[in-house]
């Protein structure tokens, strides 16, 4: 790993060995329609991991470079959000992110994220993260694992039974999660998604890893099957990512399996490329009904 060596205090949050807690009101950024932004949660507990990296590798800002001197970026393999209770934030809320980020691998690292408001934990919030680097410049196609040395770590289980998940959706190697049956619950339904670079891409131009559970919501939303106004409140979503898009690729979500019930609303989105078919991700999602 070769970047400069400079170190630089953390400001806003109480600090230990290998862990924070970074406190927050919430406003109009960091809300939604119901309580609590998912898609603002996922970027900053993001920022979070991101920010963890730099400070354990001793730089002042994460601006990092492979072996070889290449440009990298930590890119999310795999992202896991349990027992959430968004909607139990409202405005002028004050609430609080713990973070534990520790490297499990080389280049790999787990992060887990818990949020707590004064009166209880929230949600939780599972990441592993590895560096990748373009192969070719400016292609996101050609995106890889960047190398780097050092010794090899041992996963913790939290981090063992995330990346095993991750690689089930990746083969395709699961029968059931959750309420959802794959398939007693099978279905069909594909939606075309162009992502829009001022809004699904990174500074880093990359597809960002949020921009996905966004594309999914959007779908869902589009696809409701009752004109009830209010949403299902998400209570876990599970992330695999294997790939990127370019600026121009279009991207087609694949529903293959849905279940409605007195619980809730489940599904599974495998999103992948149009133009090669290259799958670049897999995201199943648990809801409650919303009673408001």
């Amino acid at each position: 790993m070769r970047a400069r060596r400079e170190t630089a205090p953390a400001a806003g949050r109480t600090q230990t060995q290998g862990t924070s807690r970074t406190q927050y009101v919430a406003g109009m950024p960091e809300l939604a329609f119901a309580g609590l932004s998912e898609q603002w949660l996922l970027r900053t507990c993001g920022q979070l991991h991101w920010n963890a990296l730099a400070q354990q590798a001793g730089l002042a800002s994460p601006d990092f470079y492979d072996d070889e001197g290449q440009k990298s970026y930590a890119a999310f393999t795999a992202i896991r959000v349990r027992e959430a209770r968004l909607d139990e934030v409202g405005e002028h809320q004050r609430f609080a992110i713990e973070a534990d980020v520790q490297r499990i691998a080389r280049a790999r690292h787990f992060g887990v994220f818990r949020v707590f408001t004064p009166e209880s934990a929230i949600a939780s919030v599972e990441m592993i993260s590895t560096f990748v680097r373009r192969e070719r410049r400016g292609d996101n196609r050609s995106v890889c694992k960047a190398m780097f040395g050092g010794a090899p770590q041992r996963a913790t289980p939290a981090a063992a039974d995330l990346a095993a998940l991750a690689k089930r959706f990746r083969t395709r190697d699961w029968t059931r999660h959750g309420h959802l049956d794959r398939a007693a619950h099978a279905t069909q339904h594909v939606v075309e998604y162009l992502p829009c670079p001022s809004l699904d891409f990174n500074g880093a131009r990359l597809l960002y890893f949020a921009s996905f559970q966004s594309m999914v919501e959007r779908a869902e939303w589009h696809w409701r099957s009752t004109s009830q106004s209010a949403p299902p409140c998400l209570v876990e979503r599970d992330m695999a990512f294997y790939g990127n898009a370019n600026v121009g690729d279009r991207l087609t979500l694949t529903f293959g399996a849905r279940h409605t019930g007195h619980e809730g609303l489940s599904h599974w989105c495998s999103i992948a490329r149009a133009a090669d078919g290259v799958r670049i991700a897999d995201i199943v999602t648990h809801k409650r009904w919303s009673h408001e």
